[in-house]
C-alpha cells in the first residue's frame, strides 16, 4: 500500500491524521509506534530515520515520495491531493483563514502544552506528581476551551463552520478526548460538545477513535 501513517493510538496529533484520512476516503497503512514501550518506540533508531523530531505522526506517500510529520501540514496535503466530497481547508479566502486560526488554536496554543514529552519533563525533571500533572494539562485545556467556546458562539452551525467539516472539527474532537482524559469539566462547553457529538455520529469520526485502533490497550 502506497499510504503509510506512523502513530499512536492516543496521541491527538495521530488522531486528527486518521479522520482527515478517513474522510477524504483514502486507504492506508497504520503502523502503530507505542510512545510508552521499551522506552518509547519513538527513539528507535528505524523510527528516527523517518521521523528525526521522534514524534508521531508521520506520513507516507510513496507513490509520491514524500515523508511528512505535522498533522495540520499532513491534513492540508490530503485535502489538496484528493477530490471527495469534504472540503476540509475552505476555498473562500476569509474562510480559509478562520478555519486555520481555530484549528491553529488547538494545535498550536493547547496541545503541545500537554503533550507527552512535556507532562514526562514535569515528572521527571520538576519533580511534579501525577496529580499536578493532571492538573497542568487540564488547566491549559481549559483556559483554551474558554476562548474557542466564545468564538464559536458566532459562526458556529451543526459544525465548527456552519455545516461543513473542516479542518477546525478534525482538531477539535481529539482535543475534546484529550480534555475528556484529564477530568475537564465539558459541561462548560455546550457548543464545543455539540459540536463533537455531531461530528463523532460521522463514520469517518468513528472509525478514528482511539479506542478503535490496533494498538489500543
Amino acid at each position: 500500500m502506497s499510504i503509510k501513517l506512523y502513530g499512536y493510538w492516543r496521541s491527538t496529533a495521530s488522531y486528527r491524521a486518521r479522520i482527515a484520512l478517513n474522510l477524504k476516503g483514502v486507504e492506508y497503512e497504520y503502523v502503530p509506534v507505542h510512545l510508552v514501550n521499551n522506552g518509547g518506540e519513538q527513539h528507535s533508531s528505524e523510527y528516527s530515520r523517518l521521523n528525526p523530531a521522534h514524534l508521531v505522526p508521520t506520513f507516507i506517500d510513496e507513490d509520491e515520495d514524500i515523508i511528512l510529520n505535522q498533522s495540520l501540514a499532513i491534513i492540508e496535503y490530503l485535502d489538496e491531493r484528493y477530490e471527495s466530497e469534504h472540503r476540509l481547508v475552505p476555498e473562500h479566502l476569509t474562510d480559509r483563514a478562520r478555519v486555520r486560526a481555530l484549528a491553529q488554536d488547538i494545535a498550536c496554543d493547547i496541545q503541545p502544552i500537554g503533550n507527552l514529552r512535556v507532562l514526562n519533563a514535569l515528572k521527571g525533571h520538576f519533580d511534579a506528581s501525577q496529580d499536578d500533572v493532571a492538573k497542568w494539562a487540564a488547566h491549559w485545556i481549559t483556559l483554551g476551551f474558554d476562548g474557542i467556546e466564545k468564538r464559536l458562539q458566532t459562526q458556529a452551525g451543526k459544525y465548527c463552520f456552519d455545516f461543513d467539516v473542516t479542518l477546525a472539527d478534525i482538531c477539535l474532537v481529539p482535543q475534546v478526548y484529550n480534555a475528556q482524559r484529564f477530568n475537564v469539566d465539558m459541561n462548560r462547553y455546550p457548543l464545543i460538545s455539540k459540536i463533537v457529538k455531531n461530528c463523532n455520529e460521522l463514520s469517518a469520526f468513528e472509525h478514528a477513535r482511539p479506542e478503535n485502533q490496533a494498538d489500543a490497550i
